[in-house]
């Protein structure tokens, strides 16, 4: 691959537009967004890394051969979240004082999210939310990314949902108009531009693993678990169904990729570390990520990102929680509720990986979208910025049909 490049354009008249982020989620899901606006040529957009999740963010971008134009320095010793958002605001304040961008496009749900927007509007510019109108309806699940996202949502200029279900939970909560765009989500446009890229694996057990898969001599099941509220009992839980599924089933192996956070790391080491046939790796970069999720056979993940990603591969979801925002994979079939019971998630994970998988032909459509959100996205924030030919300029697909994913 290439040096990743800065996604600053050259020419310094067009419109300066803020992508902000500091996870991996957000990383994969803006990097469409940034070369969307690269490829049309009328907004000027500048990457900036927050620092939440640096390693991992900047991982995630490489896979689109992209880095940062900015990356902030924050101050933390506590790892809490006030500590994060306090920081964050006061950092970000400096860069919207230096930079006064046209627009800051935040994305989702994290604590970068939220201080982005909070600092944009303190500041008068207008905030553009990318994956608008998730909702679980209980504040404490997820924690506290329900929250963030509806208080990002009281204060955005434009809300770019990603799917009609989207669109009709801001309508529940008074917010309509031309400020509400249906999008589709950006990370089907990251998942679909990623697959077959060619890669080598920084781990040589994740290769032979894969080779194993594709002689028929092993099964695949992705585990991947984060949130907070995973963190304790829970995820005592989902560790002790890992070791059930092993037992049951001698040609299935897991990965488990550790995050950073020492508290989870700490846990899940203690929980499985030794066992056999499950492989605790470091996190994985988005190219392995997404070559691992397309020969799984199961994935069993607390994540949003793995609910809209997997679909495009096929591959069944077991949700690692008691609700979900992204009902919409449930009810097309892609994923399961299962909480965190052990006796649950084992069950459903023995169920699932007892039936062949589909062939493509019969495998549920992702309900996120079709690869053009990205697209949408820019079209929407050019159009919010007044410039001239935005309708000339965008995609033909989005002058001739209605924008939008299902």
């Amino acid at each position: 691959m290439e040096n990743p490049r800065p996604v600053t354009a050259a020419a310094t008249h067009k419109p300066e537009v803020m992508l902000l982020g500091g996870t991996r989620p957000e990383a994969v899901k803006l990097a469409p967004v940034a070369e969307a606006m690269l490829t049309c040529g009328r907004i000027r957009p500048v990457l900036v890394a927050s620092g939440q999740h640096e390693t991992m963010f900047e991982q995630a971008l490489d896979a689109f051969g992209i880095r940062p134009d900015v990356r902030l320095n924050i101050e933390r010793s506590t790892g809490s979240q006030p500590e994060l958002l306090g920081e964050l605001v006061r950092v970000l304040d400096r860069q919207l004082i230096q930079r006064n961008p046209s627009m800051v496009v935040v994305q989702g749900d994290t604590t970068t999210a939220l201080a982005g927007a909070l600092s944009a509007f303190w500041r008068k510019v207008p905030v553009a939310h990318i994956e608008a109108g998730l909702r679980s309806r209980d504040l404490h699940a997820p924690f506290p990314e329900e929250a963030n996202r509806k208080l990002i949502a009281q204060i955005s200029s434009l809300h770019l949902a990603p799917t009609k279900r989207a669109v009709q939970n801001l309508l529940a909560e008074g917010i309509t108009g031309p400020s509400v765009v249906l999008t589709g989500n950006t990370v089907v446009d990251a998942v679909l531009s990623i697959a077959g890229r060619p890669m080598t694996y920084s781990d040589s057990r994740l290769a032979a693993l894969e080779n194993r898969v594709r002689s028929k001599q092993s099964r695949l099941m992705l585990v991947t678990v984060h949130r907070r509220e995973s963190w304790g009992p829970p995820l005592a839980g989902i560790l002790a169904s890992v070791r059930d599924v092993l037992e049951r089933h001698e040609d299935v192996e897991v990965v488990l990729p550790v995050h950073p956070n020492p508290e989870i790391r700490k846990q899940i080491m203690a929980g499985v570390s030794g066992v056999d046939r499950i492989h605790l790796t470091a996190p994985l970069n988005y190219l392995e990520f997404c070559r691992l999720l397309s020969i799984a056979q199961l994935v069993a993940s607390d994540s949003g990102g793995v609910q809209e990603e997997a679909p495009s591969f096929g591959v069944p979801v077991l949700v690692l929680r008691d609700v979900t925002e992204r009902m919409e994979a449930v009810e097309a079939g892609c994923s399961m509720l299962v909480g965190t019971d052990p006796l649950a998630i084992a069950h459903h994970a023995t169920r699932l990986l007892n039936i062949p998988p589909l062939p493509p032909e019969n495998r549920p459509v992702n309900p996120f979208g079709d690869g053009l959100a990205a697209y949408r996205t820019e079209h929407a924030i050019a159009s919010l910025l007044g410039l001239e030919s935005a309708d000339s300029m965008a995609p033909p697909v989005l002058r001739t049909a209605a924008a939008g994913g299902e």
